[in-house]
């Protein structure tokens, strides 16, 4: 079989010539991955082959090592694993001659192939000798630039793949030294120089111990700090980029260097071409997320000064925000119509705004003046830019530093919005929103909105959800945070009642426009709505929400309608069916909780049929939508939902079968919380199908871990619907309960994401276990003493594990109260042998209210079931 005719066949324009060929390929794959795998490492390393056949040949051997999909790359890796030791070594032989290869495509393939091997083979104390053969590359007497190029790459992939633990601190050495001869000046070649700077990036993770010598670490940063002044802008752009990470991850080691990167970064803003700027930026944008992040961690404590946090802010302040400042002022034209834009301007204002939330009130004196100097500048891009600054620093100084200047100038910027300008109109409405966003409180004493200037306010708002689709995508936005402003002060959205019909009229011309290509003024102003719907003030506007129901229903309805000729179309008919679905909910909701509920019971009917319509579309993002609303449905008509479910039942059981798209399975697991709440018993002739699905969900390893603690929560929810009837469920639930929680011992407790996920599986497991002894109470109690010893020890381990959080003990405590009060009297030799509740109880009088009342009446059943 000749491997190099198969691959170029396989990229043939003759379609019967490449399905021969790619079957030929999987065959070979199939039959011999050994031979297969080998031929493939021989023609990427053989000059001789066309380059056509050795790209493809690099792709597939990259291919079979690594997979985005975690299952398969544990396959692929022990594919690999398995192979004949002989073989591996031939092929990691061939890769590294390649790197010497006259073909650039090839050389840069090889480095990231050798990296993919390396990442599963160091970690098992494999290859032990590959960093030195690669770094024998950099030290052999005329090694040509290509070859060091290509070897530098492979280093720089390497550290990128495997844990920082794997290298030996000699290695970690050896690859910083040759690293840094690669970026030296002395290097002719620009392409070596170049490599080596990316190489040290990735390697920066590795060098901790060379960090904390102060004379390593010094000879370090002086070079990088050499580099960034290079004469070619790619390597100064990746010396910046190297002092990014360092201001991320050796922030502690910074201070003897600040004055240097000061000056560095001021020069390159000023001056350098835009990629440079924008690393430069960057790195004052990272210090700021650090300083953030230790003011958060130190917050409260004796430690708020910390000597960990330099303040190089602070200290900066005076000259780094005039110098962002001046970035503001180099926009582009038409910026704002592109959402993937990034340049200097954006970038100065974000870290802006960063700033603002590090040192606060501070920065307001030094933005000002020049908001002040360029707001009435005949220049649209003085005025954006002090639009922009404004609005920049709004989050982080106090309410009382802010809330003058705002009063001051609020019906500056809402004249603004008039501007001939469409960039500063658009800049203009984004900070009206961070306005309302941020400032906007009703029950304040001397709130930003008031009676007084509430009318000039919407009627500025109504009058430019009108302008062009940008701006009108930032107004809905403002609109948005202007009715969230009111979501808890409930007597003060009664405010906004008399603008009500004149926004939703606006918002959905708005939404009306965004239909065809602007999608995101679309969800934005479908957004605005929901929260106009959540905030307004029910019994006076629910005919107004009521004629808004119609109209969502009707727009629903017409979406069946569209013509569908191609993918897009489905995408586009999908993603506007869930933005109405989402509608549909929040009115639902908003009515079910009020005396307007008769306004649901005579729609009922028509909103589910609508709701089936779109599970027959078959989209998944729909079906979430969808699943929402029929859960809101199902709580606003209770039993009466019963009449829907046999119709409704296949697509429940459909979602809960989703497997791939788990958020989908997630949801339609909280739906059925829903539907048990509403129907109670009359949901057991659908139970043995749900629980059936369940008890698969659990056990399906391809199944995303999230979706398992509400699974057990929703077992709680059945058993607590049907009663005793659960009684035939406990062969099947309980094992599996004892199962998470046994799972719950060998949890990684040093992994944040574990601990969080564990807390979520106790809630759940807890959750599962108040709902079953619940629903199993009376009659049938007994049937649960095999299990209360096991329920005890658990929540004894859960009682001495620090890591858990608040939701679990309020959940541990609860079923604690529920097994005293289910088993009764037969409980009582059981709490007397497990006494670590008498602490646990007492411990939990001490926290907030919630917890404190379970714990009380937690102690009342306990207490009754031991003396009884």
């Amino acid at each position: 079989m000749d491997i190099t005719q198969i691959l170029l066949a396989a990229q043939s324009p003759d379609g019967n010539l490449r399905s021969a060929a790619e079957g030929n390929i999987k065959q070979f794959q199939e039959q011999n991955l050994s031979n297969f795998l080998l031929s493939l490492s021989v023609e990427l390393s053989n000059d001789e082959r066309p380059p056509e056949s050795r790209r493809l040949a690099g792709i597939i051997l990259k291919n079979s090592l690594d997979a985005k999909d975690s299952a398969k790359k544990e396959l692929l890796i022990q594919q690999w694993v398995s192979l004949d030791p002989s073989i591996k070594l031939q092929i990691k032989e061939s890769l590294l001659i390649t790197l010497g290869s006259s073909v650039g495509d090839a050389r840069q393939t090889s480095s990231q192939v050798i990296a993919k091997i390396a990442s599963i083979e160091i970690p098992r104390r494999e290859w032990q000798d590959l960093i030195a053969k690669l770094l024998s590359n950099m030290t052999q007497p005329g090694a040509s630039a290509p070859l060091k190029q290509a070897t530098l790459e492979a280093l720089g992939y390497v550290c990128e793949e495997i844990p920082p633990e794997h290298l030996e601190q000699n290695q970690v050495n050896a690859v910083l030294t040759a690293v840094v001869q690669g970026m030296n000046q002395t290097e002719l070649s620009s392409e070596v120089r170049l490599a080596a700077v990316k190489a040290l990036y990735n390697a920066l993770d590795f060098a901790e111990s060379n960090f904390a010598n102060e004379m390593e670490r010094t000879f370090i940063m002086k070079v990088i700090c050499d580099t960034a002044v290079s004469k070619e802008v790619e390597i100064r752009q990746a010396a910046f980029e190297c002092l990014v990470a360092i201001a991320s991850t050796y922030y502690v080691h910074l201070d003897p260097y600040m004055q240097t990167i000061f000056n560095l970064t001021a020069n390159a803003v000023k001056g350098d071409e835009e990629p440079v700027a924008l690393q430069a930026v960057e790195f004052w944008s990272t210090i700021c997320e650090e300083e953030i992040e230790l003011q958060e961690e130190y917050e409260g404590s004796d430690d708020a000064n910390s000597t960990v946090n330099y303040r190089f802010i602070e200290k900066a302040l005076p000259s780094l925000v005039p110098m962002l400042l001046e970035t503001l002022l180099k926009q582009e034209e038409d910026q704002e119509q592109d959402d993937n834009a990034w340049n200097i301007s954006m970038s100065g204002g974000t870290c802006l705004g960063l700033i603002a939330r590090t040192v606060g009130d501070a920065i307001v004196p030094l933005v000002m003046p020049f908001v002040e100097a360029n707001i009435t500048k005949p220049d649209w891009r003085c005025r954006e830019a002090a639009t922009f600054a404004f609005g920049s620093i709004l989050d982080g100084p106090s309410l009382e530093k802010l809330a003058p200047l705002v009063q001051a100038g609020l019906d500056f910027l809402l004249n603004t919005m008039n501007d001939p300008n469409s960039q500063v109109k658009d800049t203009t409405a984004w900070t009206l929103g961070r306005v309302f966003e941020l400032l906007h409180s009703p029950c304040s004493t001397n709130p930003i909105i008031s009676n007084a200037n509430l009318p000039r306010i919407m009627a500025v708002l109504l009058e430019s959800s009108k302008d062009v689709p940008n701006v009108a995508e930032k107004v809905c936005g403002a609109i948005y945070f202007l009715a969230q402003g009111y979501e808890d002060a409930e007597p003060a959205s009664s405010l906004l009642t008399p603008y009500l019909p004149n926004v939703i009229a606006a918002l959905l011309t708005a939404a009306d426009r965004g239909d065809m290509t602007h999608v995101r003024l679309r969800a934005s102003a479908y957004e605005a709505l929901n929260e106009i719907v959540r905030v307004s003030n029910i019994p006076e506007t629910s005919s107004i929400i009521g004629q808004l129901l119609q109209e969502i229903m009707r727009r629903l309805n017409l979406t069946f309608d569209h013509q569908i000729f191609s993918s897009g179309d489905k995408e586009k008919q999908s993603d506007l069916q869930a933005l109405l679905c989402g509608v549909l909910q929040v009115i639902i909701q908003k009515l079910s909780s009020s005396d307007a509920k008769s306004i649901i019971a005579q729609t009922a009917d028509q909103l589910m049929l609508l709701f089936l319509r779109v599970f027959a579309c078959h989209s998944a993002t729909v079906h979430e939508e969808a699943m929402l609303a029929i859960g809101a449905l199902a709580y606003a008509t209770g039993p009466d939902f019963v009449k829907y479910m046999p119709e409704f039942f296949k697509y429940l059981e459909a979602g809960l079968q989703n497997y791939e798209e788990y958020q989908v399975c997630s949801i339609s697991v909280g739906v059925v919380g829903d539907i048990c709440r509403a129907l109670e018993d009359k949901i057991l002739p659908f139970c043995d199908g749900i629980m059936t699905v369940l008890l698969k969900d659990l056990s399906n390893s391809q199944l995303n871990r999230s979706v398992k603690p509400p699974i057990f929560s929703c077992f709680g929810d059945i058993a607590l619907a049907i009663g005793e009837n659960f009684e035939k469920y406990l062969p099947y639930a309980m094992p599996m309960l004892q199962g998470a929680a046994e799972l719950l011992v060998v949890l990684d407790q040093n992994d944040e994401d574990m601990v969080d996920y564990g807390n979520q599986l106790r809630r759940g497991i807890f959750e599962a276990y108040s709902g079953i002894l619940q629903g199993i109470k009376g009659a049938k109690a007994q049937l649960m003493i095999p299990y209360a010893g096991h329920l005890l020890q658990f929540t004894e381990a859960v009682y001495k594990d620090r890591s858990r959080d608040e939701s679990v003990t309020k959940a541990a405590v609860a079923v604690l109260g529920d097994l005293a009060d289910t088993l009764g009297p037969i409980s009582k030799d059981l709490f007397k042998s497990h006494l670590f509740h008498v602490e646990f109880l007492r411990e939990c009088l001490d926290l907030d209210d919630e917890v404190r009342e379970t714990a009380s009446w937690t102690q009342g059943m306990i207490n009754q079931a031991i003396v009884s």
